[in-house]
């Protein structure tokens, strides 16, 4: 599968289904999820390493919060995918919406063996509870 691909998968799993079992899935065994500017104990984890602690993490955070409830604009919403090497994605989402605040962020993804292997999710922390 290529990285677009795979790349829509996550935001299918996570942002649309909020499914923690098929985010963790995308993972390696050993992946790696991150939030660097979200600070430690926020609502949303700043680090969850392997797997395991990615689905439980995720899982725990879907739980404790609520969708954003805005429907997307897709005429004001931007995204740009770049793709510095094979195994790198980088994603620019300008997220615009008809009835919530706009949300942007960009997105780090390393691959591996087919799955991401590391993701660097950088976003305003005020933006998820």
């Amino acid at each position: 599968m290529d990285t677009e691909a795979m790349y829509q998968q996550y935001v299918w799993a996570g942002a649309m289904r909020r499914d923690a079992d098929a985010v963790a899935d995308l993972f390696t065994e050993d992946g790696v999820l991150e939030a660097p500017l979200v600070p430690e104990g926020h609502v949303f984890p700043h680090r969850l390493e392997g797997r395991d602690e990615i689905r439980c993490g995720l899982a725990e955070y879907y739980a404790k919060s609520s969708p954003s409830g805005g429907t997307v604009d897709g005429e004001r919403s931007r995204l740009v995918l770049h793709h510095p090497d094979p195994d790198t994605l980088i994603a620019e989402l300008d997220a615009a919406f008809t009835d919530a605040p706009p949300v942007f962020l960009v997105q780090v993804f390393r691959f591996r063996d087919g799955a991401i292997a590391h993701l660097r999710d950088y976003f305003h922390p005020d933006t998820v509870s």
